[in-house]
């Protein structure tokens, strides 16, 4: 943590020639954003099935490194298979069952529940579904670019019985 008391330090040698007046007024529109969870962006790229608002994007807020945003899955329903590019996604699940379905042939499937995180590499088929048949399915995503890259898959032909993986840590390997 920086403290200014203990380690001053001249935050207008940050921005080139700007004064620290200057500086301080750059920090105050350029700085910390919070974005209101009722002003959340729907013109993002969809997937038949879910609803995607984008919170932080470049044009947003001049994220240059992620983008991050919310879905919404209706009761029982499931999205379109897609992939995101060379990207890599997070979906955090706030409330619902999400069940995900994976592979060239949807042939993989796990489940998540609230406060479970899904990690999605790139180039990955999937397709997510609402397990619950009477809540609707909220998650938060973000995803490793500031664009919102969806490419939408409509040949698949998935397999009727899914093989169900289970997470392995590797790095605190059960006995």
């Amino acid at each position: 943590m920086h403290d200014e008391t203990t380690h001053p330090h001249d935050h207008a040698h940050d921005h080139g020639s700007e004064t620290g007046g200057e500086a301080r007024e750059r920090w105050k529109h350029d700085g910390v954003r919070v974005i209101p969870g009722d002003s959340l962006d729907s013109n993002t790229a969809q997937t038949p099935g879910m609803f995607r608002q984008a919170a932080i994007n470049h044009a947003r807020v001049g994220a240059q490194k992620i983008w991050a945003g919310t879905v919404a899955i209706a009761p029982d329903a499931k999205t379109g298979v897609h992939h995101h590019g060379a990207l890599e996604s997070v979906i955090y699940v706030i409330s619902g069952r999400a069940r995900m379905r994976w592979g060239d042939r949807l042939e993989y499937v796990a489940e998540a529940g609230p406060g479970d995180f899904i990690f999605v590499p790139p180039y990955v088929p999937h397709q997510e579904i609402n397990a619950d048949p009477d809540q609707p399915l909220h998650c938060v995503l973000v995803r490793s670019d500031n664009e919102a890259v969806v490419v939408n898959i409509t040949d698949v032909e998935p397999v009727e019985r899914p093989e169900t993986v289970h997470w392995v840590d590797p790095i605190h390997a059960h006995p």
